[in-house]
């Protein structure tokens, strides 16, 4: 199978077909010039294609997800050369803005004044934002530019800084645990437990489109899900399916969620 025919089978969109060719570039580069190569920051969902590619190549081991700190949601996708045993740190950058009126903003109001100086998504990661400002982690090309050129987010002006990867404040993820029962593991049993939705509203929402297992879409309500998988709802949020008991007396599966609020 050659290269055009494997990313046709592979990919599911004319986007997604772009992201595979990527990372077939940037693995092979590893590969034939003995160097480290890296994709942009990749979504939760790009990951899980990439992920899936790299199986398809025979190259499941070949590459490491990275985002600058344990449990980043933007990553980017790193091939090691056989004389690097892990990432040297030089592949991901931050940067902390301050507003200096001491205003809070909102991911929304820093990620649209990047945007809005010309940077594409996959040279930002994740914008982690606390009390007064946020830190941002991006690709350290941007580094100065950043330092240069971002001097505002909606009417804030800011001040930003360079932030050394060890210096980062990573914010406790508010969460809220759920004990639950379901008859079966069913994508829309453990979906309407997770987000207290009746379990036909669950099921719609999975037909429509609007429900990941593990940043992945899926349409088929009655699609089987495990301990460890990740759910996510369109316009209500992410829960993971942290363990699943043995049956009850009646038959039911004893479930605990961990939902992202």
């Amino acid at each position: 199978m050659d290269r055009r025919e494997l990313l046709d089978r592979a990919a599911h969109s004319p986007e997604e077909r772009l992201l595979l060719s990527r990372v077939w570039d940037k693995c092979e580069q590893c590969r034939t010039r003995n160097i480290p190569t890296a994709t942009g920051f990749l979504s939760p969902a790009e990951q899980a294609a990439a992920q899936g590619f790299l199986v398809l190549l025979g190259a499941r081991e070949s590459g490491i997800f990275w985002g600058g700190y344990d449990g980043a949601e933007r990553k980017r996708l790193l091939f090691l050369p056989e004389w690097m045993a892990e990432p040297d740190g030089t592949e991901i950058a931050a940067v902390r803005a301050v507003c200096r009126s001491g205003s809070d903003l909102t991911h929304r109001d820093f990620l649209g004044s990047l945007m809005a100086l010309g940077l594409t998504r996959e040279k930002i990661g994740d914008i982690l934002v606390e009390k007064g400002g946020c830190q941002v982690l991006l690709d350290p090309s941007m580094t100065d530019f950043l330092l240069q050129n971002w001097d505002s987010a909606g009417r804030e002006k800011l001040t930003v800084t360079p932030l050394p990867l060890s210096a980062l404040a990573v914010p406790h993820a508010a969460v809220k645990e759920l004990r639950d029962t379901v008859s079966s593991l069913r994508l829309d049993n453990v979906l309407a437990a997770g987000f207290s939705l009746s379990r036909g509203r669950a099921a719609e929402a999975v037909e429509k489109g609007s429900v990941q297992v593990n940043y992945v879409t899926c349409v088929k309500p009655d699609k089987p899900v495990s301990a460890g998988d990740t759910i996510t709802c369109r316009g209500l949020g992410k829960c993971v399916l942290d363990s699943v008991g043995a049956p009850t007396k009646k038959g039911r599966l004893p479930v605990d969620i961990r939902r992202y609020i």
